[in-house]
């Protein structure tokens, strides 16, 4: 099949994410218009058009599309009208990977009731919580430690761990404050003791089979990832039942692109936790360990076009760079030191404004294995230095 480009898309969320997808779409001739909430977000610097609405603003969004008429439309954050993408698709709208799955995975209770009750895959206990009072009872059911989370956010906003009735009231609070949309609504998991969390990072093709990067290991605080690494030491039957797992839900997703499905590994399953139907922040380490990068991978899929054999080049790890203050105004020193560790790279995302804990930048490391790759990216990310 004949594929004819350059292709518009519209690409909503333009953080850092999105800026390496504008990257690779512009890489192949194709025009995108970056939206989000504020203006100068990390894509907009590189698209070739901008828009600042609230997504979740139904009518500001269908204004957007109607005036850009895309050949796609490219989710790239939770908090967007989804039902809005339900009606454009039925006007004739693609919807990457289609609205059904966007609207499915924007919530993880949505997911996470299709995987459990519907697929019938094994993910940790569960209840949701509207209230205090609510959590508390819940609570109580599924035990304690267990772990809290907003049904909506990104970068693992509003998730703690709670180990006792009387750390409740503040993990509803953080939960409801780290929040994204206009839902009042959590998740509570019974606590699982893995060994390692994982990324599986699957890409669903228009034609053809189902395909896997090798997976990545990451370690979190917060909820939020601080270093992923490539590749991570699974069995072989471990890697069967997480592709099996992967293949089984995105199946039931359909459409195109690339998902990010995160899974716990412990000494003797291997767990669904979580999905997002686009590049997950885990693979920015593919921009350094791989022939073609999750970005790359994505704008392939969306676009029918060939995708060859995906190679791990080497052991590579990345790291995070954050914020520790909230300032209008940054800078960046101990860059130049960074980049003399051999093997190195970084992107600095070029997020306008700081505040605690926001992901300022990665740094990428690749090394004769995983070891020494996480400790040159951890090194990396320490030497960066934010000015305020």
């Amino acid at each position: 099949m004949a594929i004819a480009l350059p292709k518009k898309i519209i690409l909503l969320g333009a953080g850092e994410l999105g800026k390496e997808v504008v990257i690779a779409a512009q890489k192949l001739g194709n025009t995108v218009i970056a939206v989000d909430r504020y203006d100068n977000a990390p894509a907009m610097q590189v698209a070739d058009h901008r828009e600042v609405i609230s997504m979740l603003d139904g009518e500001a969004l269908e204004a957007v599309v109607k005036k850009y008429q895309p050949d796609l439309i490219v989710p790239e954050v939770e908090a967007i009208r989804t039902e809005k993408l339900l009606e454009l698709e039925a006007q004739g709208y693609t919807i990457i990977p289609t609205a059904a799955a966007t609207n499915f995975t924007m919530n993880r209770d949505r997911i996470r009731d299709l995987a459990s009750h519907e697929l019938g895959l094994r993910t940790a206990k569960y209840a949701y919580a509207t209230n205090l009072d609510e959590l508390k009872t819940v609570a109580a059911e599924i035990g304690f430690p267990n772990v809290i989370k907003p049904v909506m956010s990104s970068s693992g906003k509003g998730q703690s761990v709670v180990n006792s009735a009387d750390e409740l009231e503040t993990a509803w609070n953080y939960a409801i404050a780290g929040g994204r949309g206009d839902t009042a609504k959590i998740i509570i998991e019974e606590f699982i003791n893995f060994e390692v969390e994982i990324t599986l990072l699957t890409i669903r093709q228009w034609q053809g089979e189902t395909l896997f990067c090798e997976a990545i290991g990451h370690r979190q605080e917060r909820g939020d990832y601080q270093e992923s690494w490539q590749p991570v030491g699974l069995t072989t039957a471990q890697v069967k039942d997480a592709q099996d797992i992967a293949r089984k839900v995105t199946d039931k997703l359909g459409g195109a692109g690339i998902f990010g499905v995160e899974f716990f590994i412990t000494k003797d399953e291997v767990i669904f936790s979580e999905l997002s139907p686009r590049p997950h922040d885990t693979g920015m380490v593919t921009l350094i360990s791989q022939n073609l990068s999750e970005f790359e991978i994505h704008l392939r899929a969306i676009l029918g076009l060939p995708i060859p054999t995906i190679e791990l080049l080497s052991p590579s790890a990345s790291a995070v760079i954050l914020a520790s203050e909230t300032s209008e105004t940054i800078s960046f020193a101990g860059v130049a030191e960074a980049l003399a560790i051999p093997n190195t790279d970084l992107r600095l995302f070029g997020k306008p404004d700081s505040r605690p804990y926001r992901r300022m930048g990665v740094a990428l490391a690749k090394g004769k294995d995983v070891t020494e790759a996480r400790q040159r990216a951890t090194e990396a990310a320490a030497k960066v230095q934010i000015i305020y």
